[in-house]
């Protein structure tokens, strides 16, 4: 196997990808397009990328033995999601190509962390507060002030690990979130939500895919509008900000950040995504290349184009039974890219599919997905 990560690594070598679900399976489809064979790590037998994979590990994702199984296999390793064992994935480093490393899950893998990381490069960041037991949240609010938000440091996506505090009432009743170390946030009053995707080669050259706006329901991204409907120069800023940050970690696959617009136009870096994002799924149909292909380049050792956005896009997430009224629906639009990805339960507030639609009127494309209204 390789295991020099500034080596190119070309078709037909082996992918091996820690995580089995929709990213892994877009991931996947992307690697399998250029050649390469891929392997999954995921507990769940024919997970969303393992239907699509060449082969899978069943088994949990801190099965030591099971990783190594993975790593001996594949010519590069990679991962889908941030709360993946650090130690197991650094363990495994002398046995295949890590380009990603290690420390890009330390930082991103833990709130505070990423916080403090972006504050010492001077990005603006919410006010914050490390809340390492119960005992500390009053402190931590006398510093930050109310509305705030409290999460968990690790763990915890689409809402979950948080908990709202108005100002009127701040339970000290919250065994749940301060049983774990935590994190303050002080909730921010902005104009709308916008997300970048950011990728970085081996040769050091760093890309941006375009700003997107992003609209949330119950703290779970429902649509994304490719691109953002913000001035140029928010447009500018972003793409600054991903390239310091890009550049600050020696990035190697592609990043999300998730940006707050403050009124006054000015942003503030909300989270970091070590990894393709949701707000990225337009790029498949709507750019030169995915942000999929660009993790897949990059980690590979491949050059990266400059991105460029051929059409407008509108992305619309399928969320529990939305999936089935997308399915029926496709009778009747054509114009619509969709993607089901093949979960084997639905679920309310679930991810199941998405769709996309490229598009010169993001009102009548708003209005055309509005239909879509599942028990969600």
């Amino acid at each position: 196997m390789n295991k020099n990560s500034e080596n190119v690594i070309l078709p037909p070598a082996t992918i091996g990808i820690v995580g089995g679900g929709q990213l892994g399976r877009m991931l996947t489809l992307s690697a399998k397009q250029m050649g390469y064979r891929v392997g999954i790590l995921d507990p769940t037998p024919d997970a969303p990328a393992g239907q699509v994979a060449d082969f899978q590990v069943i088994a949990d994702y801190q099965d030591q033995a099971a990783l190594q199984a993975l790593a001996r296999e594949s010519d590069v390793l990679t991962y889908e999601f941030e709360n993946v064992d650090v130690q197991a994935l650094a363990a495994v480093q002398s046995q295949t190509s890590l380009p990603q490393g290690v420390q890009l899950l330390e930082i991103t893998g833990n709130r505070l962390r990423e916080k403090r990381f972006l504050a010492d490069l001077g990005i603006a960041v919410t006010p914050f507060a490390a809340v390492p037991n119960q005992a500390a949240l009053p402190a931590a609010l006398a510093q930050v002030g109310t509305p705030a938000i409290l999460k968990t440091v690790a763990g915890g996506y689409d809402g979950h690990g948080q908990l709202d505090l108005d100002g009127t009432i701040w339970p000290l009743e919250t065994p749940t979130l301060t049983a774990r170390s935590c994190i303050l946030e002080a909730r921010q009053d902005f104009t709308c939500e916008v997300a970048m995707m950011v990728a970085r080669s081996a040769a050091g050259d760093v890309v941006t895919f375009p700003l997107v706006e992003n609209q949330h329901r119950h703290h779970i991204l429902h649509t994304t509008l490719a691109p953002a409907r913000v001035p140029a120069t928010v447009h500018a800023q972003a793409q600054r900000i991903a390239k310091k940050i890009a550049t600050a970690l020696t990035l190697r696959g592609v990043l999300g950040i998730e940006f707050f617009v403050l009124s006054d136009g000015q942003l503030v870096v909300n989270e970091l995504a070590p990894r393709p994002h949701n707000s990225g799924h337009y790029s498949i149909e709507a750019c030169n290349i995915s942000q999929f292909e660009a993790h897949i380049r990059s980690i590979c050792g491949l050059p990266l184009p400059e991105i460029h956005q051929t059409r407008p896009a509108v992305m619309r997430n399928l969320l529990g039974t939305d999936l089935t009224l997308a399915r029926h629906a496709l009778m009747t639009h054509p114009n619509w890219h969709f993607h089901d990805y093949g979960k084997a339960e639905i679920l309310p507030q679930r991810k199941m599919g998405h769709v996309t639609c490229l598009t010169d009127d993001f009102s009548a494309t708003l209005l055309e997905l509005t239909n879509l209204k599942g028990d969600h």
